[in-house]
């Protein structure tokens, strides 16, 4: 049975427990989701279940995407996401996912794009130390230093730390735990921090490793 939404990162707060002790948490808006394609292994080559999140006007939406959804009478949705899953058993096209797909106690993954923070240097981007404050130099303080060596290798290594464009990439914060679940607006709230900026979609998902 699939075990996964789309959602949208409403922000952090912190709620307390019974013992009184506050534990921080991300609020996240989990659907509610439409199934809006199921694959098969015998069609596809593969299993798995597409979910659409967030309605928006139809002028939004090519008229490929809307002749997809109104196959199966569902309204213009924004996002669309495919959740690998090997039991489709129980779904069907159409059918509507809310939070209260997951109960408190669960562990999740979450996967979201980080927030971007354009080009940055290596003490930024690596926590590079940087070059000695004194002696006299005046242009080193916040250098990468020496980036390889010369006659022998004669060349930069790839994957050498470097300055870059830093953020804005897909990561993944596995095996968060749900402390909260609201049905009835379709709220959740995980125990520490997701990636990306309120408003940032996210995937949540059945937790892979315990």
């Amino acid at each position: 049975m699939l075990k996964g939404l789309i959602g949208k990162k409403i922000g952090m707060t912190q709620i307390f427990d019974k013992d009184g002790a506050a534990i921080p948490v991300t609020v996240i808006e989990a659907g509610p989701c439409y199934v809006t394609q199921i694959r098969a292994e015998e069609n596809d080559g593969y299993s798995a279940v597409q979910l659409g999140f967030q309605e928006i006007k139809p002028k939004r939406l090519t008229g490929g995407e809307l002749g997809h959804l109104k196959k199966n009478d569902l309204p213009p949705l924004r996002y669309l996401r495919e959740f690998r899953e090997k039991d489709v058993k129980g779904l069907k096209e159409g059918d509507q996912l809310k939070a209260n797909l997951f109960n408190v106690g669960d562990h999740v993954d979450v996967v979201g794009i980080s927030k971007g923070k354009g080009f940055a240097g290596v003490v930024k981007r690596y926590g590079f130390r940087g070059g000695p404050k004194t002696h006299g130099q005046s242009d080193r303080q916040r250098a990468p230093g020496s980036i390889g060596a010369t006659s022998g290798t004669s060349r930069v290594f790839p994957g050498k730390r470097m300055p870059g464009r830093m953020g804005n990439r897909r990561r993944t914060v596995q095996n968060l735990k749900i402390v909260l679940v609201d049905s009835e607006r379709n709220l959740i709230a995980v125990k520490g921090a997701v990636p990306g900026p309120k408003g940032g979609v996210l995937i949540i998902k059945e937790v892979r490793k315990q």
